[in-house]
């Protein structure tokens, strides 16, 4: 009887290894999903129990961030810098006499940024209190730390994806696209305090969005070429926060610092994701139409999208979810941390109007809103337009 023997040949091993995704690549993605899932975890922790503990398995996802990142940047940079004959030594960077790509660095500096910020978090709180904050220098440096080993993690894709033959280009634009999403996801983190359901129908609200939304937006836009970028990165981060709203109740978890003003058995999950995903798909329609256009005015007339679209879907949302009607397991918007006053504008469904936006102060801080729209689109699109060159 006739066998067939498949030969590995150097030719189809080489074939084979061009067409597969590197395992560092997939190693950083699980880091970046790992942190996000941490973080958001730590963050239902601190709102329903209180910090009582510093290796609770929130912080452990968080910090395995910097693990798996730190395993696949040094893997990258040895490999790299002592690999004789490695044929990805052409794809790659040297600093302080070290070789690997750019983006194996930017993963190897936010995991010991990550790391760093653990004692530093343990002092912090040890001297100055079992706070439910979120901006601390601590944590500050370790939301910094993680946005590092994703933007590495998203320049190592890149540079995959810019040498790729169109079927693996396709996958790693899927990966790429992934990564953009829990880019987006961990700005939204750090403003998360600023954020808040009571401060939607005022003009600070909107120019943090406009501060910190459209740059990821625009430069995934522009990175990866996809028609739909901005709104499959937008979709990620929704459905992310959906399954937190949905998943985390389902935990239980009673308060064990006080005072506690608002009782709860079960890990309270953050508030209904914002509606980023209406002016992200307004975006890309716009920039579909303006492909010849130059980049400031895309960046003008997608900033100012961005801006009246989130204000026109945002704002009457906003007078649902502080309504009876809200507060059910879909929305959410009956969950609140244990610390939450019962007199709180949170509690009464009420918004906060800063004393700055009496009179014309609201325009004018709307005005600065729809300035830091136009300006970060224009910046992520320069960047983006950096990322499209990237090859090591």
């Amino acid at each position: 009887m006739a066998t067939h023997v498949d030969v590995l040949t150097p030719r189809t091993f080489a074939a084979d290894r061009a067409a597969a995704i590197p395992w560092t690549l997939w190693c950083m993605a699980l880091a970046c999903t790992s942190a996000i899932v941490g973080a958001h975890w730590d963050i239902s922790w601190h709102s329903s129990i209180g910090r009582d503990n510093f290796w609770t398995p929130a912080h452990i996802a968080i910090y395995l961030c910097g693990v798996f990142g730190g395993i696949s940047s040094s893997w990258l940079i040895f490999s790299n810098t002592f690999g004789i004959g490695n044929p990805d030594r052409a794809n790659t960077v040297t600093i302080f006499g070290l070789r690997a790509p750019l983006g194996a660095f930017l993963v190897a500096w936010g995991g010991v940024a990550m790391l760093t910020s653990a004692p530093f978090d343990d002092w912090w709180h040890n001297a100055y209190g079992l706070d439910v904050k979120i901006i601390s220098p601590p944590h500050v440096l370790l939301i910094f730390g993680f946005l590092s080993v994703q933007v590495g993690g998203l320049v190592l894709a890149l540079g995959e994806m810019n040498r790729a033959t169109a079927e693996k280009r396709a996958l790693l634009e899927k990966l790429f696209l992934y990564l953009g999403g829990l880019i987006l996801i961990t700005l939204t983190i750090l403003i998360l305090e600023l954020t808040t359901r009571t401060l939607m129908h005022s003009a600070r609200f909107y120019r943090v969005l406009g501060m910190f939304i459209p740059v990821v937006l625009a430069a995934m836009s522009r990175a990866s070429g996809n028609r739909w970028a901005a709104t499959i990165t937008a979709s990620v981060y929704t459905i992310f926060l959906l399954g937190f709203q949905w998943i985390l109740p389902l935990f239980p978890a009673e308060p064990k610092l006080g005072p506690v003003y608002s009782p709860t058995t079960y890990f309270v999950p953050p508030q209904f994701p914002l509606l980023l995903i209406v002016p992200a798909l307004a975006c890309d329609l716009i920039w579909q139409r303006m492909k010849g256009a130059g980049a400031w005015l895309q960046s003008l007339v997608g900033g100012l999208v961005f801006l009246s679209v989130m204000v026109a879907v945002q704002w009457p949302f906003a007078n649902f979810l502080v309504s009876d009607g809200a507060k059910n397991w879909f929305f959410g918007s009956h969950h609140f941390g244990y610390y939450v006053h019962p007199n709180s504008y949170l509690r009464r469904g009420l918004f906060w109007h800063p004393e700055e936006e009496a009179g014309f102060g609201f325009a004018m801080i709307m005005g600065q809103a729809a300035f830091l729209s136009v300006l970060t689109s224009r910046l992520g699109m320069g960047f983006g337009n950096w990322m499209r060159t990237v090859q090591r």
